[in-house]
Protein backbone atom coordinates (compact mmCIF):
# COMPACT_ATOMS: atom_id res chain seq x y z
CA UNK A 1 0.00 0.00 0.00
CA UNK A 2 1.38 3.39 -1.04
CA UNK A 3 0.71 6.23 1.39
CA UNK A 4 0.40 9.71 -0.03
CA UNK A 5 2.34 11.81 2.49
CA UNK A 6 0.80 15.07 1.29
CA UNK A 7 -2.71 13.65 1.75
CA UNK A 8 -1.73 12.41 5.21
CA UNK A 9 -0.53 15.89 6.15
CA UNK A 10 -3.75 17.43 4.87
CA UNK A 11 -5.83 14.92 6.85
CA UNK A 12 -3.85 15.71 9.99
CA UNK A 13 -4.44 19.43 9.49
CA UNK A 14 -8.18 18.79 9.12
CA UNK A 15 -8.25 16.81 12.37
CA UNK A 16 -6.39 19.53 14.25
CA UNK A 17 -8.78 22.17 12.92
CA UNK A 18 -11.80 20.08 13.89
CA UNK A 19 -10.48 19.89 17.46
CA UNK A 20 -9.94 23.66 17.56
CA UNK A 21 -13.44 24.27 16.21
CA UNK A 22 -14.95 21.87 18.73
CA UNK A 23 -13.23 23.53 21.69
CA UNK A 24 -14.32 26.94 20.40
CA UNK A 25 -17.93 25.76 20.07
CA UNK A 26 -18.03 24.85 23.78
CA UNK A 27 -17.85 28.54 24.77
CA UNK A 28 -14.33 27.78 25.98
CA UNK A 29 -15.66 25.52 28.73
CA UNK A 30 -12.78 23.10 29.46
CA UNK A 31 -13.41 19.68 27.90
CA UNK A 32 -12.43 16.16 28.83
CA UNK A 33 -10.31 14.27 26.32
CA UNK A 34 -12.93 11.52 26.20
CA UNK A 35 -15.69 14.00 25.35
CA UNK A 36 -13.66 15.53 22.54
CA UNK A 37 -12.89 12.09 21.13
CA UNK A 38 -16.51 10.91 21.31
CA UNK A 39 -17.90 14.10 19.78
CA UNK A 40 -15.46 13.99 16.84
CA UNK A 41 -15.53 10.22 16.39
CA UNK A 42 -11.78 9.97 16.90
CA UNK A 43 -9.77 7.64 19.10
CA UNK A 44 -8.52 8.87 22.46
CA UNK A 45 -4.92 8.42 21.36
CA UNK A 46 -5.44 10.49 18.21
CA UNK A 47 -7.11 13.33 20.07
CA UNK A 48 -4.47 13.24 22.78
CA UNK A 49 -1.69 13.49 20.19
CA UNK A 50 -3.26 16.51 18.52
CA UNK A 51 -4.08 18.21 21.82
CA UNK A 52 -0.46 17.82 22.91
CA UNK A 53 0.75 19.34 19.64
CA UNK A 54 -1.67 22.25 19.99
CA UNK A 55 -0.58 22.74 23.59
CA UNK A 56 3.09 22.82 22.57
CA UNK A 57 2.22 25.50 20.01
CA UNK A 58 0.40 27.54 22.64
CA UNK A 59 -3.11 27.20 21.23
CA UNK A 60 -4.46 24.84 23.89
CA UNK A 61 -3.94 24.63 27.64
CA UNK A 62 -5.01 22.19 30.33
CA UNK A 63 -6.56 22.70 33.74
CA UNK A 64 -4.22 21.55 36.49
CA UNK A 65 -6.95 20.10 38.72
CA UNK A 66 -9.26 18.46 36.14
CA UNK A 67 -6.85 17.88 33.19
CA UNK A 68 -9.52 19.30 30.89
CA UNK A 69 -8.52 21.16 27.73
CA UNK A 70 -9.41 24.66 26.55
CA UNK A 71 -8.31 27.15 23.89
CA UNK A 72 -5.90 29.89 24.88
CA UNK A 73 -6.07 33.51 23.75
CA UNK A 74 -3.37 32.83 21.16
CA UNK A 75 -6.11 31.88 18.73
CA UNK A 76 -7.60 35.33 19.33
CA UNK A 77 -4.32 37.05 18.43
CA UNK A 78 -4.24 35.14 15.15
CA UNK A 79 -7.84 36.11 14.43
CA UNK A 80 -7.12 39.74 15.28
CA UNK A 81 -4.14 39.72 12.93
CA UNK A 82 -6.26 38.37 10.09
CA UNK A 83 -9.00 40.89 10.86
CA UNK A 84 -6.50 43.76 10.82
CA UNK A 85 -5.11 42.63 7.48
CA UNK A 86 -8.60 42.43 6.00
CA UNK A 87 -9.30 45.94 7.29
CA UNK A 88 -6.14 47.29 5.66
CA UNK A 89 -6.98 45.47 2.43
CA UNK A 90 -10.46 46.98 2.31
CA UNK A 91 -9.01 50.46 2.75
CA UNK A 92 -6.19 49.86 0.28
CA UNK A 93 -8.13 48.23 -2.55
CA UNK A 94 -9.48 51.39 -4.23
CA UNK A 95 -6.06 53.02 -3.91
CA UNK A 96 -4.40 49.97 -5.43
CA UNK A 97 -6.82 49.97 -8.36
CA UNK A 98 -6.01 53.61 -9.08
CA UNK A 99 -2.27 52.90 -8.96
CA UNK A 100 -2.63 49.92 -11.29
CA UNK A 101 -4.46 52.14 -13.78
CA UNK A 102 -1.98 55.00 -13.39
CA UNK A 103 1.13 52.85 -13.83
CA UNK A 104 -0.40 50.17 -16.08
CA UNK A 105 1.36 47.67 -13.84
CA UNK A 106 0.48 45.26 -11.06
CA UNK A 107 0.10 46.56 -7.49
CA UNK A 108 0.59 44.56 -4.29
CA UNK A 109 -0.25 45.09 -0.63
CA UNK A 110 1.99 43.34 1.90
CA UNK A 111 2.40 43.02 5.66
CA UNK A 112 4.98 41.36 7.89
CA UNK A 113 4.49 37.98 9.49
CA UNK A 114 7.19 36.17 11.42
CA UNK A 115 10.03 38.15 9.81
CA UNK A 116 8.73 37.56 6.30
CA UNK A 117 6.68 39.51 3.80
CA UNK A 118 3.14 38.22 3.28
CA UNK A 119 1.09 39.45 0.33
CA UNK A 120 -2.49 40.17 1.37
CA UNK A 121 -3.74 41.94 -1.75
CA UNK A 122 -2.94 42.06 -5.46
CA UNK A 123 -4.39 44.10 -8.31
CA UNK A 124 -3.00 42.86 -11.60
CA UNK A 125 -2.14 45.34 -14.30
CA UNK A 126 -2.83 44.85 -18.00
CA UNK A 127 0.46 43.00 -18.49
CA UNK A 128 -0.10 40.64 -15.54
CA UNK A 129 3.53 41.00 -14.44
CA UNK A 130 4.21 39.74 -10.91
CA UNK A 131 7.11 38.23 -9.04
CA UNK A 132 6.72 34.50 -8.60
CA UNK A 133 6.02 35.16 -4.90
CA UNK A 134 3.52 37.97 -5.35
CA UNK A 135 0.28 36.09 -4.98
CA UNK A 136 -2.13 36.48 -2.07
CA UNK A 137 -0.96 34.42 0.90
CA UNK A 138 2.56 33.89 -0.42
CA UNK A 139 5.61 34.73 1.65
CA UNK A 140 8.76 36.50 0.45
CA UNK A 141 12.07 37.57 2.03
CA UNK A 142 12.23 41.03 3.56
CA UNK A 143 15.78 41.96 2.63
CA UNK A 144 15.30 41.84 -1.16
CA UNK A 145 11.78 43.23 -1.65
CA UNK A 146 10.70 46.84 -1.65
CA UNK A 147 7.84 46.16 0.75
CA UNK A 148 10.14 44.16 3.02
CA UNK A 149 12.73 46.92 3.26
CA UNK A 150 10.04 49.36 4.36
CA UNK A 151 8.77 46.97 7.02
CA UNK A 152 12.34 46.51 8.26
CA UNK A 153 12.40 50.21 9.14
CA UNK A 154 10.37 49.21 12.23
CA UNK A 155 13.33 47.22 13.53
CA UNK A 156 15.80 48.52 16.09
CA UNK A 157 19.50 47.80 15.58
CA UNK A 158 19.24 44.85 17.96
CA UNK A 159 16.14 43.52 16.24
CA UNK A 160 17.84 43.79 12.86
CA UNK A 161 20.74 41.75 14.23
CA UNK A 162 18.26 39.12 15.37
CA UNK A 163 16.59 39.15 11.98
CA UNK A 164 19.87 38.56 10.15
CA UNK A 165 20.87 35.76 12.52
CA UNK A 166 17.52 34.02 12.25
CA UNK A 167 16.59 34.49 8.60
CA UNK A 168 19.94 35.14 6.98
CA UNK A 169 20.34 37.17 3.80
CA UNK A 170 20.06 34.54 1.06
CA UNK A 171 21.19 35.47 -2.43
CA UNK A 172 18.35 35.19 -4.94
CA UNK A 173 19.99 37.11 -7.79
CA UNK A 174 23.31 38.83 -8.42
CA UNK A 175 21.69 42.05 -7.16
CA UNK A 176 20.54 40.72 -3.78
CA UNK A 177 21.99 42.44 -0.72
CA UNK A 178 23.69 39.67 1.23
CA UNK A 179 25.56 41.49 4.02
CA UNK A 180 24.21 43.30 7.04
CA UNK A 181 26.34 46.35 6.21
CA UNK A 182 24.84 46.59 2.71
CA UNK A 183 21.32 46.12 4.09
CA UNK A 184 21.83 48.82 6.74
CA UNK A 185 23.06 51.23 4.07
CA UNK A 186 20.02 50.44 1.93
CA UNK A 187 17.62 50.96 4.85
CA UNK A 188 19.15 54.37 5.59
CA UNK A 189 18.50 55.34 1.95
CA UNK A 190 14.93 54.03 2.17
CA UNK A 191 14.36 56.05 5.35
CA UNK A 192 15.71 59.18 3.68
CA UNK A 193 13.91 58.78 0.36
CA UNK A 194 10.54 57.64 1.71
CA UNK A 195 10.27 54.77 -0.76
CA UNK A 196 12.02 51.45 -1.42
CA UNK A 197 13.16 49.71 -4.57
CA UNK A 198 13.65 46.09 -5.51
CA UNK A 199 16.06 46.39 -8.42
CA UNK A 200 15.99 42.79 -9.68
CA UNK A 201 17.05 41.70 -6.21
CA UNK A 202 14.30 39.12 -5.84
CA UNK A 203 13.79 38.10 -9.47
CA UNK A 204 15.73 38.97 -12.61
CA UNK A 205 13.69 41.00 -15.08
CA UNK A 206 11.27 42.46 -12.53
CA UNK A 207 11.51 45.72 -10.62
CA UNK A 208 9.39 47.14 -7.79
CA UNK A 209 8.91 50.44 -6.07
CA UNK A 210 7.09 50.57 -2.74
CA UNK A 211 5.78 53.07 -0.19
CA UNK A 212 4.76 52.59 3.41
CA UNK A 213 1.38 52.65 5.12
CA UNK A 214 1.59 53.82 8.74
CA UNK A 215 -1.01 53.48 11.48
CA UNK A 216 -1.95 56.06 14.13
CA UNK A 217 1.21 55.26 16.14
CA UNK A 218 3.47 55.95 13.17
CA UNK A 219 4.42 52.29 12.81
CA UNK A 220 4.69 50.91 9.28
CA UNK A 221 1.98 48.24 9.25
CA UNK A 222 1.87 47.57 5.50
CA UNK A 223 3.45 48.58 2.23
CA UNK A 224 2.14 49.05 -1.29
CA UNK A 225 4.31 48.23 -4.29
CA UNK A 226 4.13 48.62 -8.05
CA UNK A 227 5.77 45.79 -10.01
CA UNK A 228 6.74 45.58 -13.66
CA UNK A 229 9.45 44.49 -16.06
CA UNK A 230 12.70 46.43 -15.95
CA UNK A 231 12.29 47.59 -19.55
CA UNK A 232 9.19 49.56 -18.50
CA UNK A 233 10.07 50.33 -14.87
CA UNK A 234 12.86 52.75 -15.77
CA UNK A 235 14.22 55.37 -13.37
CA UNK A 236 12.74 58.19 -15.45
CA UNK A 237 9.30 56.61 -15.43
CA UNK A 238 9.36 55.83 -11.72
CA UNK A 239 10.66 59.21 -10.62
CA UNK A 240 8.17 60.92 -12.93
CA UNK A 241 5.30 59.19 -11.13
CA UNK A 242 6.80 59.04 -7.66
CA UNK A 243 4.43 61.69 -6.30
CA UNK A 244 1.46 59.58 -7.41
CA UNK A 245 2.81 56.67 -5.39
CA UNK A 246 3.70 58.86 -2.40
CA UNK A 247 0.22 60.34 -2.42
CA UNK A 248 -1.26 56.83 -2.35
CA UNK A 249 0.88 55.97 0.67
CA UNK A 250 -0.20 59.15 2.46
CA UNK A 251 -3.86 58.45 1.67
CA UNK A 252 -3.73 54.90 3.02
CA UNK A 253 -1.80 56.04 6.11
CA UNK A 254 -4.37 58.76 6.78
CA UNK A 255 -7.18 56.20 6.57
CA UNK A 256 -5.31 54.19 9.24
CA UNK A 257 -5.19 57.23 11.54
CA UNK A 258 -1.67 58.43 10.85
CA UNK A 259 -1.04 62.16 11.22
CA UNK A 260 2.41 63.39 10.13
CA UNK A 261 4.21 65.52 12.70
Amino acid sequence: MVINLESAKNLSAVKALRIIEYLASRDNEPQRLQDVANSLAMSNSTVFRFLQALAQSGYVSQQADTSRYFLTTKICSVANHVSANLHIYDLALPIMKRLAAEFDESVCLAVEQDMSVVYVGVVRGPQQILHATQYIGNHAPMHCTGVGKLLLLNYSAEELDGFVKRKGLPKLTQNTLTTKKALQKELRAVQKNGYALDNEECEIGARCIAVAARDYTGKIVAAVSVTGPTMRMTNDRLMGRLEVLNRAGRELSASLGYEPV
